[in-house]
């Protein structure tokens, strides 16, 4: 058992330090003594634990989209019951998007997604990764009243990741909370689309979490 335990641990500071040197320097940048130095791990442990770049990058990103998962799940969590309307959980979203600050760690999945489009071993870990956002946000939807969910989460997981990606391009302020409305209110009822977000005078906009 404190064999299993100390792999996991090394395992787990092998991942972190990649997703730092990808967010730092690009994954261009990622070498095994790289990863070993901040680690602080053997260069034979990374190899062992992961015989391929490739088997590191997967790693590195399905271990991040887990974990971002989990944790927003909780987040949600905390939440319900609390009867917020469509307006409060947009206004809720973008709070929670812009108190994420674009360490390392949240720039590297980014090159992660652009590097599995030149690397076919990648786009399996990549297509999970969108798929668990695309299920938590349906989740989420599905708890605040509005119906086909599933349908409109990864429209709205897309829009969400491009904003951010604009973001942390510009360094400039988005406006995610009244894009997040507008997509959610043209799924349940395009008449009410052009509504005004700052009030939530529509159908859609005063459903509530049950």
């Amino acid at each position: 058992m404190v064999v299993s335990s100390m792999g996991t641990d090394v395992r787990s500071r092998i991942v972190a330090a990649t997703l730092h040197l990808i967010g730092t320097d690009g994954i261009a940048a990622v070498t095994n003594r790289r990863i070993a130095a901040r680690a602080e791990v053997s260069l034979g442990s990374i190899t062992y634990h992961f015989p391929t770049q490739s088997d590191l990058l997967r790693s590195a990103l399905t271990t991040f989209v887990a974990d971002e998962t989990t944790r927003l799940r909780e987040l949600a969590q905390e939440y319900r019951g609390r009867d917020p309307s469509l307006v409060d959980a947009a206004a809720l979203t973008e709070q929670v998007a812009e108190d994420l600050s674009f360490s390392a760690e949240r720039i590297a999945p980014f090159e992660l997604y652009i590097q599995a489009g030149r690397d076919a071993q990648l786009r399996d870990a990549a297509a999970q990764c969108w798929s668990a956002y695309d299920a938590l946000t349906a989740t989420i939807l599905t708890e605040l009243g509005v119906p086909r969910a599933e349908s409109i989460a990864p429209t709205l997981v897309a829009t969400i990741t491009g904003l951010q990606l604009r973001r942390l391009a510009t360094g400039g302020a988005v406006d995610i909370a009244t894009s997040v409305l507008h997509l959610v209110r043209s799924a349940v009822s395009p008449d009410t689309a052009g509504g005004d977000p700052g009030t939530g005078h529509t159908t859609v906009a005063t459903t509530k979490i049950t």
